[in-house]
């Protein structure tokens, strides 16, 4: 009897390592599925809330941030590319060369969620940006590819012409944000036991079926 657990998903569309966390989950949950059945709910965060509309140039912003050098990002692309590839997950490195402001993006995925739609468009929203180098900023792509995933395109163009949902998105990046989250991704599952970062699918499947285990104990 496979135990059912909840699994909060806090990342952002901009963050690389976060879809091949969420694809490594995925692949997890596959192969724990004798064990283990999840709902995923995904929940905002961004990484840069201050970024201009025009968003930055990727290398300059990198530099900044981090202090990376050109080869040490070369570096992070080709083991990113690699990661994301034994997942399923296809990275065009030279396809974006700026990194945009998300918030639109996140109040859009409040949205798919009450919709039924929220994987969908979280999965839709990291193959523009990663894949296709398109903007997550972008009205325009937002609503191409909410449409493409089956969400209704004239309530899709309503919410981002408006602030809706501005508020109960900015409650849960604060939420997260209190409860100590400072990077991402970072996964909750049952919102008692916290796994971070890109993972690999063992990592989580052996954390899933312990979890279960310990559920089942405590029944």
């Amino acid at each position: 009897m496979t135990k059912p657990i909840k699994i909060d998903f806090v990342s952002d569309v901009s963050c690389p390592w976060c879809i091949v966390g969420l694809k490594s989950l995925e692949q997890a949950l596959a192969n724990a599925s004798d064990a283990v059945s999840a709902t995923i709910h995904f929940q905002p965060f961004e990484l840069n809330p201050q970024m201009a509309p025009e968003g930055e140039d990727i290398g300059e912003h990198i530099t900044k941030k981090y202090g990376s050098t050109p080869e040490q990002r070369k570096q992070s692309q080709e083991m990113l590319r690699q990661r994301g590839e034994s997942v399923g997950f296809r990275f065009e490195m030279g396809a974006r060369d700026r990194i945009w402001n998300t918030f639109d993006a996140h109040r859009l995925l409040h949205w798919a969620d009450e919709e039924g739609l929220q994987s969908e468009l979280k999965h839709a929203l990291f193959t523009a940006y990663f894949t296709k180098g398109e903007s997550p900023a972008s009205h325009e792509v937002l609503l191409r590819v909410a449409t493409e995933v089956g969400l209704d395109p004239a309530r899709a163009a309503d919410v981002l012409a408006s602030n809706e949902f501005a508020g109960e998105v900015r409650e849960k990046e604060e939420f997260y944000r209190r409860a100590g989250i400072s990077s991402v991704p970072a996964i909750i599952i049952n919102e008692r036991h916290l796994i971070s970062g890109g993972q690999t699918p063992d990592v989580f499947e052996k954390a899933l079926r312990q979890i279960a285990a310990e559920a089942e104990a405590e029944a």
